[in-house]
């Protein structure tokens, strides 16, 4: 609410119209190569996560110490968000907790988004109440954070961290706004911009890193066949000198495998997403069935991805083995192939079509490097290997408990 007004979002808008128009001005700083030319802004924040883990649970008399991992790995994706977004971390690593609340207001944030994406008018009486607003906590520290910085660019103050020859999204969405001045973009649009970018950037990467790490330490012949691959393709003890980039990562096929397979095994979104039929109605594939226009319909990624027609009897384990081919079995290169477009054609776990994660190659880059790092940087282990992680079913499912005990490798 501004003033009195619902203000739309690239998330909360479904005028598709004016979605795109929302979207046009920015889409070219979310493709794959201007993600890259922000690498720098992600090694020294992975730098930074690396110093924190070793200084507090392995050097000293807290060597052995247990490590919530999964709450280190939020605060780095926050961290990182800030990073790329302002140049300047919000500082959760450094202070090693939620220090201004914001993470928590977040979570409470998801819980209610899952409630009132199913009944909307509930947001009508509680966030949107006219007369008086009932909650959730709102995100008041994060627009504050993004005006001020909005501010301190715009005056010069922020000289002391910002490098002009390493632009961040601040700077690409001035440069947005000075392109599109004649089409109505103005600061409040770069303010709208920067909240997608705090809000939506953080918690699903942190979900797809902590799955990945779990469920790869879960299996230990995953883990074990993780760090041989990384260390067959040349990637060392990175942190010593800087984390490995992404291409080194991308190309190891293990580690893509682990990836795809943290995806699936738990989406950044695990509640259905929901779309209007559009004008016309739409005819089912099968040829058997309609769906009228403006009928709300659903998918959600969790389920679809334990279909056992696309992901065989086994949808329900973590395998990373699925998405490699199956030589030992006698699979032709062709045969996997084929599987293999069934299985990403199967996987929304970043949306599809027009509404696909603006984000999702900013997210994919981080965890790429972030489970290379720490897999080739230190011996892992979990706990309590018998006891599994929480996940809190929200509009994105976090995992609560995941405790670890590190140390380096030799």
């Amino acid at each position: 609410m501004v003033n009195g007004q619902i203000v739309y979002n690239l998330f909360s808008q479904t005028d598709p119209q004016k979605h795109a128009k929302e979207r046009k001005p920015i889409v070219k700083y979310y493709s794959m190569s201007a993600i890259l030319a922000l690498e720098t802004h992600m090694d020294k924040i992975i730098g930074q996560l690396c110093h924190e883990l070793e200084v507090r649970f392995m050097d000293g008399p807290d060597s052995g110490k247990v490590c919530n991992l999964g709450d280190w790995v939020l605060y780095y994706t926050w961290d990182v968000v800030g990073a790329v977004t302002f140049s300047q971390p919000i500082g959760y690593l450094s202070k090693g907790y939620d220090f201004d609340g914001t993470l928590g207001n977040a979570e409470k944030a998801l819980d209610y988004f899952s409630v009132v994406g199913a009944i909307p008018w509930l947001d009508h009486v509680f966030d949107k109440n006219r007369i008086y607003r009932l909650g959730p906590p709102g995100f008041g520290s994060i627009t504050g954070i993004s005006i001020q910085h909005l501010i301190d660019r715009y005056q010069g103050k922020d000289s002391d961290y910002h490098d002009p020859a390493k632009p961040d999204f601040l700077d690409h969405f001035i440069e947005a706004k000075t392109a599109g001045a004649d089409e109505g973009v103005d600061d409040g649009q770069i303010v709208s911009w920067l909240m997608i970018n705090m809000i939506a950037g953080a918690d699903t990467t942190a979900i797809t890193i902590r799955s990945a790490l779990y469920h790869s330490l879960k299996n230990p012949r995953v883990w074990q066949r993780l760090h041989a691959d990384l260390s067959a393709a040349g990637l060392t003890n990175s942190c010593s000198t800087s984390p490995p980039s992404y291409a080194a990562c991308r190309s190891v096929a293990y580690l893509d495998a682990v990836v795809n397979e943290a995806l699936r095994i738990l989406p950044g979104v695990s509640l259905s997403l929901e779309r209007y039929v559009p004008p016309g109605g739409y005819s089912l594939p099968d040829g058997a069935g309609f769906v009228p226009e403006g009928v709300i319909v659903g998918l959600n990624p969790y389920l679809a991805a334990r279909n056992r027609s696309v992901w065989g009897p086994d949808a329900d384990e973590f395998r990373p083995e699925r998405w490699l081919r199956d030589e030992a079995g006698g699979e032709s290169e062709e045969a996997f192939r084929e599987r293999l477009i069934v299985m990403n054609e199967a996987t929304i776990s970043f949306g599809g079509g027009r509404r696909v994660c603006i984000g999702k190659h900013m997210g994919l880059v981080q965890v790429f490097k972030v489970v290379a790092t720490l897999v080739m940087s230190y011996d892992v282990e979990l706990a309590d290997p018998d006891k599994g992680l929480k996940v809190i079913n929200s509009w994105f499912p976090r995992q609560e408990g995941f405790n670890v005990r590190l140390s380096r490798r030799l």
